[in-house]
C-alpha cells in the first residue's frame, strides 16, 4: 500500500544524471577559460610567488 505524501521517487533517474553531468562538464569548461585568461594567471602566478617568497 502506498502512503500519501511520499513520493516513490527517490535519488536522480537516468536523464538528470545526464543533464547534471553536462552542467557539471560546461561549469569546468567555463572555469577553466577564467583561471587559464591572461588576469587571472597574472594575479594566481604573483599571489605563488609571493607566497613562495614569504620569510618565516
Amino acid at each position: 500500500m502506498r502512503r500519501l505524501g511520499r513520493s516513490a521517487d527517490r535519488g536522480m533517474t537516468t536523464s538528470e544524471y545526464a543533464v547534471g553531468t553536462i552542467a557539471a562538464c560546461a561549469f569546468a569548461a567555463v572555469l577553466y577559460k577564467v583561471v587559464n585568461s591572461g588576469p587571472v594567471m597574472s594575479a594566481m602566478q604573483s599571489m605563488i610567488e609571493g607566497a613562495l617568497d614569504a620569510k618565516f
